[in-house]
């Protein structure tokens, strides 16, 4: 199985390398100091298993995932983080809690090579593999840390957007268009995630189709029967539907 080690501490990644050399059976292939480093060693070398750490700059281990279409194997290697832990231990993906053990390391290899779904060639092992991973970082998006960005792909470029940048979110099919003065960017994910994950006091539900900023409304006014439409700041229009109205007069306590 082909290794990368994933952690900006180089203690941490050599006390890995270190354990490793006791399993043959792993071949390290590469290491890599953050997670951009770590998107484009997938990428290029689609590795088997990865050891990840979250906290680390430019873009978290979480975010990192996210951002991969077939994640490999992975097993976390991190400090205590109330979020991450509940993630793992939900959806049975290993972690090491850091200062790990030669012992515990070992453990975690062996769980991870004697697991079903790490089995490379299956398809559906892939899949098992992929919605394990999708499972956790659905649990994950909803610590504090994680809801106060969003990172995407930009053809080729990694973009972090702070949520405050954000106008307003659309649905489009399989994606969210999140809307920024930038213009949008798209993100796999529903509008029912990000109805979960962003702050309910900014962020509202205006219609089935639309989450506004509520700090980007100018004005909002009657349009069509029941509707309306929120004239936003840099002067886009946002249907807004009868139950969104409702909601958006709670929360701008008119």
């Amino acid at each position: 199985m082909k290794v990368i080690i994933i952690d900006d501490e180089p203690l941490a990644r050599s006390i890995v390398k270190e354990y490793l050399q006791n399993h043959p059976e792993l071949e390290l292939v590469q290491e890599c100091n953050d997670g951009l480093e770590g998107l484009k060693a997938i990428q290029e070398l689609k590795p088997d298993l990865i050891f990840l750490d979250i906290q680390m700059p430019k873009i978290n281990g979480f975010e990192m995932l996210e951002l991969l279409d077939q994640p490999p194997a992975v097993i976390f290697t991190t400090a205590f983080d109330e979020y991450a832990i509940k993630a793992f231990e939900a959806h049975a993906i290993d972690y090491l809690l850091k200062p790990f053990n030669k012992e515990r390391f070992d453990k975690a290899i062996e769980k991870c090579l004697s697991s079903p779904v790490n089995r490379p060639g299956l398809i559906q092992s892939n899949n098992s593999k992929e919605k394990q991973t999708q499972d956790l970082l659905e649990t994950a998006s909803h610590s504090p840390a994680q809801s106060q960005r969003i990172v995407v792909k930009n053809g080729s470029k990694i973009k972090i957007i702070p949520v405050q940048d954000i106008f307003y979110l659309e649905a489009a099919d399989d994606y969210v268009k999140i809307h920024t003065k930038e213009g949008y960017f798209l993100k796999n994910k529903t509008m029912n995630h990000f109805e979960q994950v962003l702050d309910a006091q900014h962020f509202v539900r205006s219609h089935r189709s639309y989450i506004i900023n509520i700090q980007q409304i100018t004005r909002i006014d009657p349009y069509e029967k029941d509707n309306h439409v929120a004239i936003l700041r840099a002067g886009n229009k946002v249907p807004v539907s009868r139950s969104g109205y409702t909601r958006l007069k709670q929360v701008l306590g008119l």
